[in-house]
């Protein structure tokens, strides 16, 4: 859809294949395939694996709260705050009814917070924090409450990569050190880098209605510029992050788990 005063030509305001899904991940729509949609595999593999990373760095690592740490977050990440951003304007355009989203959303949340508090009855205080500023950032976050404040890059990088990763340190440890701050600021580059190649992403693939240009060489070769040019670099870099964070978030927890 085009508004008033666009391209004249219909077929030239179609948007091009690669583009026709809300994401590169994205399934078509109806049915099961939504929920693989509505979960964004790769980004919450990724986001996961901070859990995992951090909990790796932990002097002594546990399985048992490793794993209940990485239940929590796939409640309030993958789920709740998935089906929250589903229900701020559709953009994956899934048709999962709007009450069993905000379900999806309620469920989610509570699941979190119970093994949170489970977490605190083993851990201890230094817990408590990180329990009481999940949720909140889950809502504010999705929701964009309080003008968008947090629903920035910079917000985006701290709740979905420095907050995990220190959750899953002191999951295990039951309080910070000096390395797990580092391992977040990492983790908050790495998602911010995220931020920067999926925004232009997002823009290309569900806002976008046609992309004309093109890039002189200083040969003189003239190479056209459209949508799928545009995103395959972005969309092979977040392949690429998606995959290597997964991987060595893996290769710590068998190292430290054997």
């Amino acid at each position: 859809m085009t508004e008033a005063g666009g391209l004249p030509d219909q077929e030239a305001a179609e948007p091009p294949a690669q583009a026709a899904r809300p994401a590169y991940y994205a399934a078509a729509s109806g049915g099961w395939r939504d929920w693989w949609t509505l979960l964004h595999p790769p980004y919450t593999a990724w986001h996961l694996s901070y859990v995992v990373i951090g909990a790796a760095l932990a002097p002594h690592v546990r399985l048992t709260p490793m794993l209940a740490a990485l239940a929590a977050f796939f409640l309030a990440v993958g789920l709740a705050a998935h089906a929250l951003d589903e229900l701020h304007g559709r953009p994956l355009r899934t048709t999962i009814p709007t009450g069993v989203l905000i379900s999806v959303v309620l469920v989610g949340l509570a699941g979190a917070i119970a093994l949170g508090v489970a977490g605190v009855f083993r851990v201890g205080w230094a817990l408590i924090p990180f329990l009481v500023a999940g949720p909140l950032l889950v809502v504010a976050y999705n929701a964009e409450l309080f003008g968008g404040v947090l629903h920035t890059d910079a917000g985006f990088a701290a709740a979905w990569g420095a907050f995990p990763l220190l959750t899953g340190y002191v999951a295990e440890a039951g309080t910070i050190s000096a390395w797990s701050v580092l391992a977040a600021a990492a983790a908050f580059g790495l998602s911010a880098a995220q931020r920067s190649l999926s925004t232009p992403a997002r823009l290309l693939r569900r806002r976008t209605a046609s992309v004309t240009g093109s890039i002189t060489l200083s040969t003189g070769d003239v190479i056209p510029v459209d949508a799928d040019r545009l995103l395959g670099p972005l969309e092979s870099a977040l392949r690429a992050l998606s995959w290597s964070v997964v991987l060595l978030a893996a290769a710590l927890a068998v190292a430290r788990l054997r």
